[in-house]
């Protein structure tokens, strides 16, 4: 069973940064995609950024300019980089990982969720 384990949530003011880190943990395992997921508080849950095993990336237009997404493929883990936070960013942060078992099918898997609040 594969674990993907967020850090890096809090409170920050507006302009400030934050940095996500995800990391996946287990046993037989691949990714594939990994990304990262918020929802706020009445809204649905919205993809934020997401990057593939070789590194393409996308962003939801929103915080393109702002974030950056990043993966280590050797250690399983992908961050997110929030540089300009503003108080709309305000969300529970998931992490979002296609994983790949060995001799099994791929499926979607997410983490518990990190809280990141921006202050205006």
């Amino acid at each position: 069973q594969v674990q993907l384990v967020e850090t890096g949530g809090g409170l920050v003011q507006a302009g400030g940064s934050l940095r996500l880190s995800c990391a996946a943990s287990g046993s037989m395992f691949r990714i594939n995609v990994m990304g990262w997921y918020r929802q706020a508080p009445g809204n649905e849950r919205e993809l934020v950024a997401i990057i593939s095993r070789i590194g393409n990336t996308n962003y939801v237009d929103s915080v393109k300019g702002r974030f950056t997404i990043s993966r280590d493929n050797a250690k399983n883990t992908v961050y997110l980089q929030m540089n300009s936070l503003k108080p709309e960013d305000t969300a529970v942060y998931y992490c979002y990982a296609r994983v790949i078992p060995v001799g099994g099918s791929e499926y979607d898997h997410w983490g518990q969720g990190t809280r990141v609040t921006v202050s205006s």
